[in-house]
């Protein structure tokens, strides 16, 4: 599985960036995909994940300002990222997780998000 993210950029706070994640050599629709941050000294964390079926799973400290959503005809993944603030700024990796035994991780190679304030 191949995952090519893109979309990244500098933006103002308050501004918004939509990133893509396109999927390649497999069957997309069985892949739980998602998205996960990690910023300049910590740990890699969730941001939010899309099942095949549309439900969604979205970190409380970007919820209401972030949408995830899935292509399934297009094998993409989207977030839509609104009110951008500062602590925002992280690279963004995509995420496949194979909903079906065996239960195969794979990740995109990143793009950078930078907020200035």
């Amino acid at each position: 599985v191949q995952l090519q993210a893109s979309g990244g950029g500098l933006v103002q706070a308050g501004g918004s960036l939509r990133l893509s994640c396109a999927a390649s050599g497999t069957t997309f629709a069985i892949y739980v995909m998602g998205w996960y941050r990690q910023a300049p000294g910590k740990q890699r964390e969730l941001v939010a994940t899309i099942t095949s079926g549309g439900s969604t799973n979205t970190a409380d400290s970007v919820k209401g300002r972030f949408t995830i959503s899935r292509d399934n005809a297009k094998n993409t993944v989207y977030l839509q990222m609104n009110s951008l603030r500062p602590e925002d700024t992280a690279i963004y990796y995509c995420n496949a997780l194979r909903s079906l035994i065996p239960r195969t991780n794979y990740w995109g190679q990143g793009t950078q998000v930078t907020v200035s304030s």
